[in-house]
């Protein structure tokens, strides 16, 4: 495995690391659990915009360090403070913030792992559902903590949840804010899958890896064929993948998983 390589400052709030195709960006607050802050959310988003301008990235993980991936919101960061008229404005936080962010996980050209290295409340819980695959630590936990505070789920979390886990299971997160643990998410269709906690990192990095040398794009467009179909009819999702498949029926990396498995030989994918 190709040794990763430091591409921002080791201060930096997300931390940028380059090991073959794969970028690793880990969140890096670890002494407020990660919780996001505006300064956050900045380098972040500008993080991710640059891997998805970067050809030579083939595909995405997202972690926390310290023992946490993310608390959600940091509720002493000033985008929280009341205004003048003693309110907080916390849809000014989402459409500023939560937004961008979500929507730029979701239309990534690569495709996104998140390796939940601990706890998970919150926001920090559904950005990490708004990626593509997600792995857990054995010791993590997923919190919609919102009712607790007066709020409803966000980050996505009014779109994720229902999808993944149906009306009822999503209904009980949100509304009894329980601790939903790594084993038990697993089995419910929350995540993909648990790993022990000194196993999280290396099972997470060869995921990606394996994404990586994958056709990429292919693996992109079904991403967006998966939650374009959500709104659709039968027909019209047979009609969004005969459009998908033209497109990517014309692309090289058609014609070179065909050569490679008329030859017998691995695959060299290239598309992006």
């Amino acid at each position: 495995m190709t040794d990763p390589v430091l591409l921002s400052s080791p201060d930096a709030l997300v931390l940028v690391h380059q090991a073959g195709a794969v970028r690793r960006l880990t969140l890096n607050r670890p002494a407020a659990l990660n919780s996001f802050t505006g300064a956050l959310h900045a380098e972040l988003l500008a993080a991710l915009d640059a891997a998805a301008a970067d050809p030579a990235v083939r595909a995405l993980l997202l972690t926390g360090a310290g023992r946490g991936f993310c608390a959600g919101q940091d509720l002493n960061d000033p985008a929280m403070a009341a205004g003048p008229d003693g309110r907080v404005d916390v849809g000014a936080v989402i459409d500023a913030h939560y937004r961008p962010l979500v929507l730029r996980l979701q239309l990534m050209p690569v495709p996104v792992v998140c390796a939940v290295n601990g706890v998970a409340a919150g926001a920090g819980a559904n950005v990490a559902l708004a990626c593509d695959l997600v792995l857990a630590a054995e010791s993590a936990s997923f919190i919609q903590a919102f009712s607790r505070i007066g709020l409803v789920p966000d980050a996505g979390g009014t779109w994720l949840l229902p999808r993944l886990l149906g009306r009822q299971r999503a209904l009980g997160l949100a509304l009894t804010g329980d601790k939903l643990g790594a084993a038990a998410a697993a089995q419910m269709g929350l995540i993909w899958q648990v790993h022990p906690d000194a196993d999280l990192p290396a099972a997470a990095q060869a995921l990606a890896g394996r994404l990586a040398a994958l056709p990429v794009r292919a693996l992109a467009l079904t991403r967006q064929a998966f939650d374009q179909a959500q709104s659709l009819s039968l027909d019209g999702a047979l009609q969004l993948e005969a459009r998908l498949q033209r497109e990517l029926g014309h692309a090289p990396d058609f014609a070179e998983g065909v050569a490679a498995f008329r030859e017998k030989r691995p695959a060299r994918f290239s598309d992006r």
